[in-house]
């Protein structure tokens, strides 16, 4: 993403109504917000990490029906990816990390040194594990598949044992 499209998506952004909603989810409640140019926040709600909607933000599911019912099949086990408008907000790295996430098939895992790889720069592991922390749409862009490279799982906004339950609904390779 250039510059000059980060300024277009920004100033189209600017007088949009935000809004949000929760699901409840096997890994504890998940908030939703977004407006008519997609889906930019899916966060899980844990206790290293509490989530609050944006304060101008309005309850109102409308918008965020589908990503609801998406959601809501893949906890279910019957949806293996989801085709949602998203509207994530980074930086240009961050963007192209995001991206290369998207690409990671269901019930597969890479590693941080794979993804840096994948970009392009195979020494940008930890570039590529802060940008994947700053990950504004979890589960859907799905920084769980990536691990460490002992396979061991680190580093997870949701916490280490939302991460295993989403990696073991996917593959049940892992356990919390």
């Amino acid at each position: 993403m250039t510059s000059q499209t980060a300024e277009v998506e920004s100033s189209a952004t600017i007088n949009t109504v935000v809004r949000y909603t929760w699901v409840d989810s096997p890994i504890g409640r998940i908030l939703l917000s977004g407006d008519e140019h997609g889906l930019s926040r899916v966060q899980v709600d844990s206790p290293s990490r509490t989530v609050t909607p944006d304060a101008n933000a309005v309850d109102d599911i409308g918008l965020l029906r589908d990503a609801v019912g998406q959601l809501e099949a893949y906890f279910a086990g019957d949806l293996k990816q989801f085709k949602l408008k998203l509207n994530p907000h980074g930086t240009p790295f961050q963007q192209r990390a995001w991206l290369e996430l998207r690409k990671i098939p269901y019930g597969e895992t890479i590693t941080y040194g794979e993804q840096a790889r994948r970009l392009g720069d195979p020494k940008a592991c930890r570039a590529v594990g802060a940008a994947n922390g700053q990950n504004p749409l979890g589960i859907i862009v799905p920084c769980h598949r990536v691990i460490g490279s002992t396979g061991k799982l680190t580093g997870f906004a949701g916490g280490l044992d939302a991460k295993a339950w989403l990696l073991n609904h996917e593959t049940g390779l892992f356990t919390p």
